[in-house]
């Protein structure tokens, strides 16, 4: 077969800064598919596409190359509307746990595709696989019915979704490339866009613990998103959302999965449980089933969304009642003086979580259900000398010392006669 173009064209013409055709697009998502481009090739275009950008039509195309490349979920014999969340990862981001069953009490189906964490942001699937029997792999009618039944599905993605983004995904990490905005936002929305899903919002963090460190890429990223939802006919709005500080007071699996059964509860922290129901608010609004704050509120203080919980688990072969496990050995580090605190780094405790086996390294290693941070005070908290601050977990001692080492500096204390305001978790909207 002689092919239209040729790769080495492709990558000259983004090298040179000029924009890329619709059919260079098309062939070159295609034919790295198909193992015509080789890595090395599709290496020097992320490369060009990083430094040079690419519009809005050449994202939109992009974007349509990489779904054309795998199937298409179809999510229009379901009796309800359906909508999806994407976040961009941060530190003790527990809320799909929550949010998904909470969306669902309202009559709106949520099929939610996860994944596994990597490096110092955790994954939806090794969480939810702390809790005992749970599977996260379903065929599709499984997954259907699970919707039509219960609402609310938490899963793994199967590989026929974007397969090019799953190759080029590997291929960003090891080439300097992951931070290319074009990419990131094709890569996110090809496949929340190949998953059918009805409505979108996302969840684009910023701070330290997350992707983008500052406002104007986060803003840049989560504009392009809702773009290309809305240029697919998904109805797409995004929140910026604050991962200065991590989420909640736990990062780790099996404390995480504790925390959101406490959100279900009518408990929980305060940001977990108002990032929760802002999201919730949004989603249903793009559904079409609008509902205020305190409705949304409401279904966690009664018990409405630990119902759907409790069904979601137990559809997937878990167990909602047994004990999440315990890691075997735990170490505290207190507060240096008396104060306030004012600072709790995310970076720092997310990756202090990942050093005790709560994150991989790789993505074939194996993490610890019960490793992880728990964490007793967040900045705006007045503590007193001595008192506990985090409370290290994990099943291997002799990695307490690195862990330590990543919180060095982590959090601050000052006089307490200074005050630290606790700020909004959400910091704007973007969308429609």
């Amino acid at each position: 077969m002689t092919e239209p173009f040729d790769a080495v064209d492709v990558i000259r013409a983004k090298r040179d800064g000029e924009r890329l055709s619709q059919g260079q697009i098309d062939w070159v998502v295609d034919a790295y598919t198909r193992g015509v481009v080789a890595d090395e090739q599709m290496s020097a275009l992320a490369m060009a596409i990083l430094l040079n950008g690419m519009d809005r039509p050449e994202i939109a195309r992009w974007t349509a190359a990489m779904i054309a490349s795998g199937e298409r979920m179809d999510f229009a014999g379901l009796s309800r509307p359906t909508a999806d969340k994407h976040s961009t990862g941060g530190v003790g981001d527990k809320i799909t746990l929550p949010l998904a069953p909470l969306v669902a009490a309202f009559g709106v189906a949520v099929p939610q595709l996860s994944g596994r964490g990597l490096g110092h942001t955790g994954g939806t699937l090794d969480k939810l696989e702390s809790i005992p029997g749970w599977r996260a792999a379903l065929g599709n009618d499984e997954m259907h019915r699970q919707l039509e039944d219960v609402g609310a599905v938490i899963c793994q993605a199967g590989s026929g979704l974007a397969p090019a983004d799953r190759k080029l995904y590997a291929l960003r990490d090891t080439t300097g490339t992951v931070e290319a905005i074009p990419l990131i936002a094709s890569s996110i929305m090809s496949k929340k866009i190949a998953e059918g899903t009805g409505a979108l919002v996302l969840d684009v963090k910023v701070g330290s613990g997350a992707f983008m460190k500052d406002g104007a890429s986060a803003r840049e990223l989560a504009q392009t998103m809702v773009e290309l939802g809305t240029d697919a006919g998904v109805r797409t709005v995004a929140l910026l959302t604050d991962m200065s500080t991590p989420l909640g007071l736990t990062a780790g699996n099996a404390l995480e999965v504790r925390e959101s059964v406490e959100v279900l509860s009518g408990g929980g922290p305060r940001d977990v449980v108002d990032l929760t129901v802002a999201l919730a608010v949004e989603m249903l609004a793009g559904a079409g089933r609008p509902h205020g704050e305190d409705d949304v509120r409401a279904a966690l203080a009664d018990g409405r969304a630990m119902d759907v919980w409790r069904a979601m688990i137990r559809a997937q072969d878990g167990d909602p009642d047994a004990p999440l496990p315990t890691a075997r050995e735990t170490h505290t580090i207190t507060a240096p003086e008396s104060g306030v605190l004012t600072h709790l780094d995310a970076l720092a405790v997310g990756v202090a979580a990942w050093r005790l086996g709560a994150g991989r390294a790789r993505k074939e290693d194996d993490v610890q259900a019960a490793a992880g941070v728990e964490m007793h005070a967040k900045p705006g908290d007045v503590v007193v000398h001595g008192q506990p601050l985090l409370t290290l977990h994990t099943d291997t001692p002799e990695r307490f010392g690195r862990a330590v080492e990543a919180l060095e500096g982590a959090t601050r204390v000052v006089d307490a006669g200074l005050h630290a305001e606790r700020g909004p978790v959400v910091l704007d909207r973007i969308g429609d």
